[in-house]
């Protein structure tokens, strides 16, 4: 069987739904053809900088992630000891028109699925739709797909976007055996906590270094027991060999990673105390890829972590592929040429995120805290002015949100 789309958008993760939105604000045709046979809350959370909220509050979807999520206050650095290092605001907290949000990536997937089937229909998003290889010829490009029974079909459109995750089909297709996992030599477990409040209630924390274990902790819902508790998200980096194939689903065990932070007894958070009582534990090694030095052929392209699998550091993975759909859908929609616009998304896109890419392996946005690490030697301070000074704390982090591209700068710009 073979059915007909403009666009065709192969994965249903938060890239794919968000190009679904943007194609359809912009009068788009498309279907969104996911290989699950159903989409649950899977995942842990992930935080939305402004750059990202800024194109999900065009699309109108700012209060249904503002009910579900988190609005961040700040970013707070400490040392290993506890200590504060620096507290820097977030969102319109920091000036922002938009908000920073952590939300469980769950809760955003079904934000975004709600949103895709409310203003395209109950049929934009077609499980059980394995895209497994792409042609093309000069007038259509076609989604050859496996179904679990066994059979299998055809989708066809004028364009098809590979938004099919670090696992991607189409790039393997178009890259072949090039896209071999660079790891960093950490392996990173993630989990999520009932807890009560901490610091402001909004806080994302990162604390410590890699060299002796570093951790990222914020709340990803609010009030969700009679207590007021939230869910919290954090998420433990520790030095070692990989472990695994990347899997963003697989179980972690506790006693794999729980010693560096088995003395994390802090006024403001007992983190191992929050470890242990974790819901879930998820493992992942901390990977990325060389940028590609193409994403597009012909009438297909990718977006996403198809595109430009990145570390999962600073928050950046989930907030590039809503970037990567609002350009392309912009593109599209300003150009009747298939070609052109696929040629114009990727001239826009490719750079910026290579950068991020890169940028992430070796001056991540917690490189603050590797500075205080080595200025100290693994030290507590007696003050954190004689370390470093207000103007070298401010620096770290503006460096950062250029190269990301959400520095109040950067999002001024029309």
């Amino acid at each position: 069987m073979t059915t007909t789309s403009r666009v065709i958008v192969l994965g249903a993760g938060i890239g794919g739904l968000t190009l679904a939105l943007e194609l359809h604000r912009s009068g788009i045709d498309c279907v969104v053809l996911e290989a699950a046979t159903q989409l649950g809350a899977l995942g842990v959370g992930i935080n939305l900088l402004p750059h990202a909220t800024r194109n999900l509050a065009r699309l109108e979807l700012e209060d249904d992630l503002a009910a579900v999520a988190v609005t961040t206050r700040e970013s707070a650095f400490f040392n290993r000891f506890g200590q504060l290092i620096a507290r820097e605001p977030a969102g319109r907290f920091a000036g922002y028109p938009w908000p920073q949000f952590s939300i469980h990536r769950g809760d955003l997937q079904q934000v975004l699925l709600q949103a895709v089937r409310d203003r395209l229909g109950p049929d934009a998003v077609r499980l059980d739709h394995r895209a497994v290889r792409v042609t093309q010829d000069r007038n259509s490009a076609t989604a050859h797909v496996r179904h679990a029974d066994g059979s299998t079909s055809e989708v066809r459109g004028d364009i098809v976007v590979g938004a099919d995750g670090v696992h991607s089909a189409v790039r393997a297709q178009l890259h072949g055996d090039t896209a071999v996992p660079h790891y960093t030599g950490y392996m990173m477990w993630r989990g999520t906590t009932v807890w009560p409040r901490f610091l402001t209630g909004a806080s994302m924390v990162r604390a410590g270094w890699l060299a002796t274990g570093k951790m990222v902790i914020y709340p990803i819902r609010d009030d969700v027991n009679a207590r007021g508790d939230q869910l919290v998200n954090w998420v433990a980096e520790v030095e070692g060999p990989m472990l695994d194939a990347r899997d963003w689903n697989r179980p972690g065990l506790i006693e794999d990673f729980i010693g560096p932070f088995a003395d994390w007894h802090f006024d403001w958070l007992d983190v191992p105390a929050m470890i242990r009582a974790a819901e879930e534990v998820l493992e992942y090694p901390m990977v990325d890829q060389d940028p590609l030095g193409h994403w597009t052929d012909g009438r297909v392209t990718l977006l996403g972590d198809a595109a430009h699998p990145m570390v999962p550091r600073g928050s950046n993975g989930a907030a590039q592929a809503i970037l990567d759909a609002g350009a392309l859908a912009a593109h599209l929609a300003a150009s009747g040429d298939p070609y052109q616009a696929l040629g114009a998304y990727e001239a826009e896109r490719l750079e910026a995120t290579s950068r991020v890419v890169l940028t992430n392996r070796v001056n991540p946005p917690d490189a603050l805290l590797r500075e205080v690490f080595d200025r100290t030697g693994d030290q507590p301070f007696e003050d954190i002015a004689d370390v470093m000074t207000p103007e070298e704390i401010s620096r770290f982090g503006e460096s950062y949100r250029d190269v990301a591209g959400f520095s109040l700068t950067a999002l001024a710009q029309p």
